[in-house]
């Protein structure tokens, strides 16, 4: 199960997620999602665990924790939405024929 992680400081890495987890089951990989630009922490993160179980017990004990002084939300990833490419934008070169009016 995928789990999200948010709400997490600026100093908390990887291996830091994966020991808030390994209590509860393994732990198959624990990654915080880094700022492409500046390279820091954007505060939150995802856990991957293989058992189900021990994943939502985690999930329960862990929503709500304080971790470093910061109260952390936990819960189920959810999957990612593909974006449409299809949705009206005037700032997109694909809408001719639009033409704004002053």
């Amino acid at each position: 199960m995928n789990i999200y992680v948010s709400n997490l400081s600026f100093n908390v890495q990887d291996e830091d997620l994966r020991e808030f987890f390994t209590p509860y089951g393994e732990v198959t990989s624990a990654k915080i999602i880094m700022d492409r630009e500046t390279n820091r922490s954007r505060g939150f993160g995802f856990v991957e665990m293989s058992d189900d179980s021990a994943a939502k017990k985690a999930i329960a004990e862990l929503d709500q924790a304080s971790v470093e002084g910061r109260t952390v939300k936990v819960m189920e990833a959810k999957p990612k939405e593909n974006k449409t490419s299809s949705s009206f934008s005037p700032f997109r070169s694909n809408n001719s024929g639009y033409t704004k009016k002053y």
